[in-house]
This record gives structure tokens, C-alpha cells and sequence, in this order.
């Protein structure tokens, strides 16, 4: 059971959750008229339906591997806005590596991977 939970306002949940589920790959946990909640690990994401579409904060989703994330939510279909690349390399070598994309509403998400 997730132990903490986020929540996301989106203009149309019948795409929305068709985008996370479908394009991003996320489990969906169940939905009811207005919502939608997400597995994301330790945490439950719940999309809300609002009929408009609002500004969002930047989300993370961690990827293990960077690359193959990347190439997989390309190949199916999403907008990614840039290649993965290194923002920042650790004193003990560790590199955090970041790769942007947008949602079904045009607002960016992020892949985030750490590479030791």
C-alpha cells in the first residue's frame, strides 16, 4: 500500500488516465467518476478532473535505467522534449541524470535516474 500520496488536476481523466496507464506505463489502482489513482511505489498519485486545464508542478518519476525508460515512452508515443542527459556527477562519482517530457496536456514530467 503506498504510504504517501500526490494529487494532479487534469482537464479530461478518460485521456489522462489513458496516458499514464497507456503511454507511461503506470499501474493504475482504480477510478471512479473524477478519479483516478496511480501506483508510484511508496506513493499513490490521484488525478482529479477538473474539466480545465490547470498549470501543474514538475513531477519526477525515477527510471532505473534512463535510456531504456527514454526509448520506451518514445516508442510509444510520448513527447519527450529532450535526450537523457547528466545534470550532476557526486563527489563519490554517483551522476543524477534527468530526461524531460510532457503529459497529454502539455505540462513537463521528468525521468530521473541516479548512475553509479
Amino acid at each position: 500500500m503506498p504510504l504517501s500520496q500526490i494529487a494532479r488536476r487534469v482537464e479530461d481523466l478518460d485521456r489522462a488516465r489513458r496516458f499514464w496507464r497507456d503511454t507511461l506505463g503506470i499501474p493504475e489502482l482504480y477510478a471512479f467518476p473524477g478519479l483516478a489513482f496511480f501506483d508510484l511505489g511508496p506513493t499513490r498519485l490521484m488525478l482529479r478532473e477538473t474539466g480545465q486545464r490547470d498549470p501543474a508542478d514538475l513531477l519526477y518519476l525515477a527510471a532505473p535505467d534512463i535510456a531504456a525508460a527514454h526509448a520506451a515512452l518514445t516508442a510509444r508515443g510520448a513527447q519527450m522534449t529532450g535526450a537523457p542527459h547528466m545534470i550532476h556527477r557526486h563527489p563519490d562519482g554517483a551522476e543524477e541524470w534527468m530526461a524531460f517530457f510532457n503529459d497529454d496536456e502539455g505540462r513537463d514530467l521528468a525521468l530521473h535516474s541516479v548512475v553509479r
